[in-house]
C-alpha cells in the first residue's frame, strides 16, 4: 500500500534543528487503512492553505507547503522556536491505490488525504464451479 522509504528523517530533523541550513524540513505524518481508503494526515500548522502542493507522478506524491515568519517586516525577535520555510514529504504509493481519485483536504492545520484502494487490489470471493461427479469409465 504506502511504502515508507525516509530512514534518515529523524536525523534530517535533528539536523535542521541543530543547523539554520536551507533543506526542506520534513513534515510529521500518520497513515492508516480504513476500509477501502487510506488515509494520510500531514501537520501543517500555521501553514496557509494557498501554499501547499500536491502533485502525483507515477506512484511517487509530493506534498510541498510553506510557512513564513508571522513577524512583520522591521520586528526585533526575541525568540524563534518554531521552524519555518519550506516543509517537503514525498511518499511512494503502492499500485494497489487508485491515485487518480485522491481526495485532500485542509483543517486546522492538518492536510488529510483519502486515497482509494484500487478495485483489482480489494479482497473479492471466488466463485467455485462444480457440484457435479465425476464420471466412472465403464469398461
Amino acid at each position: 500500500m504506502l511504502m515508507r522509504t525516509d530512514p534518515f528523517r529523524e536525523l534530517d530533523r535533528l539536523a535542521q534543528q541543530v543547523s539554520d541550513s536551507s533543506h526542506p524540513a520534513a513534515m510529521a505524518m500518520d497513515a492508516y487503512r480504513h476500509g477501502d481508503d487510506v488515509v494520510i494526515h500531514f501537520d501543517l500548522p500555521g501553514v496557509e492553505p494557498e501554499s501547499i502542493e500536491l502533485d502525483v507522478e507515477r506512484n511517487v506524491l509530493n506534498v510541498r507547503a510553506e510557512r513564513g515568519s508571522p513577524a512583520p517586516d522591521g520586528a526585533e525577535t526575541i525568540v524563534a522556536e518554531r521552524l519555518t520555510g519550506t516543509f517537503t514529504r514525498q511518499l511512494f504509493l503502492g499500485d494497489t491505490l487508485d491515485t487518480e481519485r485522491i481526495d485532500a483536504s485542509y483543517d486546522a492545520g492538518v492536510l488529510t488525504l483519502r486515497i482509494p484502494v484500487a478495485e483489482q487490489a480489494k479482497p473479492r470471493r471466488i466463485p467455485i464451479s462444480g457440484g457435479s461427479r465425476p464420471q466412472q469409465l465403464s469398461g
